[in-house]
């Protein structure tokens, strides 16, 4: 199965596509993760996307697309793979959709979250963190102590991109972003929204039901 998942920040997106992984055996494939991975290996595609990111400037999509197309063509990516954080844009889309023609991979759905936006809002909001790693909810998973993390004894605190207007700004960017390719998908067939209102495993299994039709 070839996956495209959506969601916006808060909606889950990150423990669903774990829960996919672990269920399915197939690969996240991160555009966050490969590029790091193709700059640190020095390839010679993430040399040309170290040039780019050293100034601070966004990584064009013909560097990217190829890089992707290099990662969908890895050995783990045979029995499907689950693509998050990209595509983003219609060209991207379209960019990948020719590299998928190439390499005879088809998306077969694509998994939009939705999540109302004043609950997203709540949920990142109340997000607690601790360098060692360690995360919190303030209502619905609280350090035990005020304001110390249970593992390490250190100080929790709320990143800068996580106050809430913060967040409904990373909300209406996303919108902007990904609408279009909500569009997009659906004249294609293969969009399938999904509550992401309801309980994480509730959710998962509405997933697997849906995949049940192209296992």
């Amino acid at each position: 199965m070839n996956i495209i998942l959506f969601g916006p920040p808060g909606a889950g997106k990150g423990t669903q596509a774990k829960k996919l992984v672990d269920f399915y055996g197939i690969p996240q494939v991160s555009t966050g993760d490969i590029l790091r991975a193709n700059v640190r290996e020095g390839t010679e595609l993430g040399l040309a996307a170290k040039a780019y990111m050293d100034k601070g400037e966004l990584v064009p999509d013909q560097v990217l697309i190829g890089i992707i197309k290099n990662r969908l063509k890895e050995e783990d990516c045979e029995k499907g793979f689950i693509l998050d954080g990209y595509p983003r844009t219609v060209p991207q889309a379209d960019a990948l959709e020719t590299i998928l023609e190439e390499i005879n991979k088809p998306i077969d759905v694509v998994l939009n979250l939705e999540v109302p936006d004043e609950e997203l809002v709540g949920r990142i909001s109340g997000r607690l963190m601790c360098k060692c790693g360690a995360s919190y909810h303030v209502i619905s998973n609280p350090p035990k102590k005020d304001n110390i993390c249970d593992i390490c004894g250190g100080e929790v605190f709320q990143r800068a991109d996580d106050k809430a207007e913060a967040v409904q700004n990373r909300l209406d960017v996303y919108k902007k972003q990904t609408q279009p390719l909500i569009n997009y998908y659906k004249e294609k067939g293969i969009l399938v929204t999904l509550d992401g209102t309801k309980d994480i495993d509730e959710v998962f299994e509405d997933i697997k039901a849906i995949l049940a039709k192209f296992a």
